[in-house]
């Protein structure tokens, strides 16, 4: 199973490189497989690549949720 979570772009690199931000990770993805990415875009990494852009909107409902999730299983682990 894969859990695709959005990560913000932070900066665009030569050669179709970003870095990205998650929860105050950074990491490096390659954009070759999606156009038209701009810095603070939200995008959906596997794999090292970003395979879609999306909506800031949706992203941001998408990490609240993963928040809320992550906040239950805390309180439900002790």
């Amino acid at each position: 199973m894969c859990l695709a979570v959005p990560v913000r772009v932070v900066s665009l690199l030569p050669e179709q490189q970003a870095e990205v931000e998650v929860g105050g990770v950074r990491t490096f993805v390659s954009l070759a497989l999606v156009d038209g990415v701009a810095v603070n875009d939200y995008v959906i990494v596997h794999a090292g690549f970003a395979i879609n852009r999306l909506d800031v909107g949706e992203a941001e409902q998408s990490l609240a949720l993963f928040a809320e999730i992550a906040s239950e299983l805390a309180i439900a682990g002790g």
